[in-house]
């Protein structure tokens, strides 16, 4: 729990309102251990909500009038719930907006608000702060009116907010993992059924420390949408030749191999990696509960030079910052997490160690690219809940 962001933004509530609020919630964001874009390929993802969060205080009103203060951003937004929910140009109320839009669809009783909202969740670094803030405000409002809406469908609520409201077509992995957190547990997901397991992870004398390269490159969305297109052309190809493959999930290593000269070297390279980290995900989930921290190290690396050399999702800057943590001392597992193209490094590291790691490559990486390099150690914690 943060105290200091409870505190700052209860005061924040108080000098603006006069009176403290009547609730507050804690949402957190989210890292993905391992998994990465196959979760659209009907895998695996092993996320888990850290102790980074965004703190809502809230106070009903005997009105339908609402107010939105985003403390960090200095910013405010008024509406009333009588009001036909839009997009409107603050990018931040859409978040909340496209909530309180489906609550009102599916015919619940809401009153009005005042509500204050602040963060520790690094805005960019893609630590999912979006889904923590679309989720926390409607588990904020369940929790309010005792509407007795499910936690999954909370998390499926934030995703829809993203699609409506923002525009953004993402998953269900970051607002599953900000609702389903709990401390100390990773999350191995189904994308597909959202059926989840819970594993042990706590990680003893390592942490995991995420290395973010201060980089966005442009190609994101269009190789995004590229690989999408690449891994659906090779699936169609394996799924000829072995009619009893269904998705790359039943798929084997020794088909992709098989059909090498028929996939291409492109389509080759996509499926092999697909194949490959779906199996992973499985191997590192066990990992992680056994305290084999060698062997998730090893998975992570693996993963790494998947996403780089045959997804080809990642840039100089995210190989150079996983090639040079590694030859740090107590550094046994990095990668590139997200998209790609840019964002962060997700280290496993010994925490006595830490320190002499980003320090170093603070040093060297802007020697390197002249852009600064920022880090945050996180733990694995609670999900989005109520502040008692």
């Amino acid at each position: 729990m943060d105290k200091k962001l409870i505190e700052s933004t209860s005061s924040h509530f108080k000098a603006k309102f006069g009176t403290l609020p009547e609730s507050l919630f804690l949402s957190p964001g989210r890292i993905n251990i391992i998994g990465e874009h196959i979760d659209y390929n009907d895998g695996f993802v092993l996320p888990a909500a850290i102790d980074k969060y965004i703190c809502f205080a809230i106070t009903s009103l005997p009105s339908d009038d609402c107010v939105l203060v985003a403390k960090d951003l200095n910013e405010e937004y008024r509406f009333s719930l009588t009001d036909d929910l839009k997009p409107v140009s603050l990018m931040w109320a859409n978040f909340i907006l496209g909530g309180l839009h489906q609550l009102k669809e599916l015919g619940h009783a809401l009153k009005g608000f005042q509500l204050v909202f602040s963060s520790t969740i690094p805005i960019g670094a893609g630590l999912s702060s979006s889904a923590a803030l679309e989720c926390g405000v409607i588990y904020a409002m369940n929790n309010l009116h005792d509407l007795q809406i499910s936690k999954k469908d909370i998390a499926l609520m934030g995703q829809k907010s993203s699609h409506t409201f923002v525009g953004v077509n993402c998953g269900i992995m970051d607002q599953f993992a900000s609702v389903f957190g709990k401390k100390n547990k990773a999350i191995k997901l189904d994308c597909t059924t959202l059926e989840h397991s819970y594993f042990d992870a706590d990680l003893v004398d390592f942490a995991f420390v995420l290395l973010d390269s201060n980089v966005k490159h442009e190609h994101l969305t269009s190789g995004y949408n590229v690989r999408r297109e690449e891994v659906d052309q090779g699936l169609a190809i394996i799924k000829k030749n072995y009619p009893e493959v269904s998705s790359f999930r039943n798929s084997t290593l020794q088909q992709v191999d098989a059909l090498q000269q028929e996939l291409g070297e492109n389509l080759y390279k996509r499926c092999h990696f697909v194949v490959s980290e779906i199996k992973r995900v499985s191997l590192a989930a066990r990992a992680i509960q056994d305290q084999n921290y060698k062997l998730l190290g090893e998975l992570m690396l693996e993963t790494h030079k998947g996403l780089s050399k045959d997804y080809e999702v990642s840039c100089p800057e995210l190989d150079y910052l996983v090639d040079e943590a590694i030859k740090q001392k107590g550094v046994i597992g990095s990668r590139m997490m997200g998209g790609g193209f840019g964002g962060c490094t997700i280290n496993l590291v010994k925490k006595e160690n830490i320190k002499g790691l980003i320090s170093t490559l603070s040093d060297s990486y802007f020697k390197e690219f002249k852009v600064d390099l920022k880090a945050y150690q996180v733990e694995i914690s609670e999900g989005t809940h109520q502040v008692k």
